[in-house]
């Protein structure tokens, strides 16, 4: 049995502190103050955690990331080199991350650590005996660093075995400033009637209104989450998140004719539909900061920061700003993502790999070259690259446990993280022909409840 995923919604107190931290500009920081990068070994005393000697060892990392968000992260491992004496290979997944690690598991040449994006791998992944749970000195930092809402998402059936060591704000519009002044807009939308009427006039204006990453289905799931939450509300997010109510209820129909209000107007998405579906993420986000026509405005979480960084002249906090996604109902949704380290191979190289990935020490590294968000509430809040990286920060650790995680997430792998089938391919097929509502409840059901069955 799938254990129940703990969820809850944002006071709106945090809710009220997250708008004013990611209205605010920022200011890009090639020094952030407070970065540990000692040089040093396992006996380093600036280090804040005590690493094994590994010399000779080479282990193995899999996760989904490429581009700068591998770059990033192999900063990261090199220190981890650097303190231990190990070799660390990265290697890419796929989008298909649960199929790629269950070939290379079942091969029996399964990789030391990897980065799992769905709570629901985890779970299968644990039920199947193919993750291994965190040691001792893992656990300290785990106890140490992180809250229980996150120590949670990383347990499964009362042992832990992964950490959150990347997390995700997934609720987020950012706009390219010029593209805002060029069509004389001033404010930013809080509602979703505002925010359709800012794309027509960006549109109006001459400029691409909203540029959609629709190739990746993952970024059309968490358009449906941001709608869904705050239209239909909380419970009914967890519900649905369960399979406790079916994807045929009048809610799915509310939500996604609400995006049906966008989705289905060619002249406010950048290339219209079919340019939205032959647009991959990363070009989503530098066709909005780049070129003779970028586009006014893209939807996706913090880690839009890194592509921002690494392929576009933009500065965060000038050129490129952030607010909230609006509200479609009452509240302003607050979506949260993350990836899960976890060993899937027994040994003090996959240990201690996990045991510095949830220390400060490595937060603090990653952070340092943007477009990383951290859920450890020890770092130092100075280590982040800009001044809006760090409000969207300090906004997800006032949070505490109170916060609604990413839906297709929490999905059998099936049906909510496989590119090319599940909610992913019927989002996009809604994507193609937003009339079809019925039509694409019901394959969403379809698929659902199959997956659902064979968890």
């Amino acid at each position: 049995m799938r254990s129940t995923i703990r969820t809850r919604t944002l006071t709106a107190l945090t809710a009220t502190a997250l708008t004013l931290a990611l209205t605010s500009c920022g200011s890009d920081d090639d020094s952030p103050s407070g970065t540990s990068t000692s040089s040093g070994t396992g006996g380093d005393t600036s280090a804040s955690v005590q690493l094994p000697k590994l010399n000779g060892q080479t282990l193995e990392v899999a996760a989904v990331w490429t581009g700068p968000e591998q770059e990033n992260f192999t900063k990261v491992l090199k220190e981890f080199e650097k303190r231990t004496g190990a070799k660390v290979n990265f290697v890419p997944t796929g989008n298909n991350t649960s199929t790629f690690l269950g070939t290379k598991i079942e091969g029996g040449q399964p990789p030391d650590v990897a980065f799992l994006p769905q709570v629901g791998v985890l779970h299968q992944f644990a039920e199947k005996g193919w993750i291994k749970p965190l040691g001792a000195d893992a656990q300290a930092q785990l106890d140490k660093n992180f809250s229980a809402g996150w120590k949670d998402l990383g347990a499964f059936e009362g042992k832990q075995y992964g950490i959150y060591v990347k997390a995700a704000n997934k609720s987020l519009i950012w706009y390219n400033t010029a593209a805002f002044e060029a069509a004389g807009l001033t404010d930013t939308p809080t509602t979703w009637k505002d925010f359709i009427a800012t794309a027509q006039t960006l549109s109006d204006a001459g400029s691409p209104a909203v540029s959609v990453g629709g190739a990746d289905g993952w970024t059309l799931t968490d358009w449906f989450e941001n709608v869904y939450l705050s239209q239909a509300g909380p419970e009914k997010y967890d519900q649905l998140a369960q399979h406790k109510i079916k994807w045929t209820d009048p809610s799915v129909k509310a939500a996604l004719t609400t995006l049906a209000e966008l989705w289905g107007k060619d002249d406010l998405l950048a290339g219209g539909r079919s340019g939205a579906l032959a647009t991959e993420f990363p070009k989503s986000v530098t066709q909005t900061f780049s070129g003779d026509t970028p586009a006014g405005m893209v939807f996706e979480g913090d880690f839009v920061a890194a592509n921002i960084n690494a392929d576009t002249k933009a500065k965060l906090g000038t050129d490129a700003k952030v607010f909230p996604f609006p509200a479609v109902g009452d509240q302003a949704p607050v979506v949260s993502g993350g990836d899960v380290a976890v060993a899937l191979k027994d040994g003090a190289g996959a240990q201690a790999l996990l045991t510095f990935l949830g220390s400060t020490d490595a937060a603090e590294i990653w952070a340092a070259q943007g477009g990383f968000l951290s859920p450890s509430k020890t770092m130092d809040q100075a280590s982040y690259k800009d001044d809006v990286t760090r409000d969207i920060a300090k906004a997800l650790i006032a949070a505490g446990d109170d916060f609604r995680f990413d839906m297709s997430d929490q999905a059998p792998a099936a049906f909510g993280g496989t590119q090319g089938v599940g909610e992913w391919k019927d989002l996009q097929d809604f994507l193609k022909n937003p009339n079809d509502v019925a039509g694409t409840q019901q394959k969403l059901e379809t698929d659902a409840a199959k997956a659902y069955k064979n968890s």
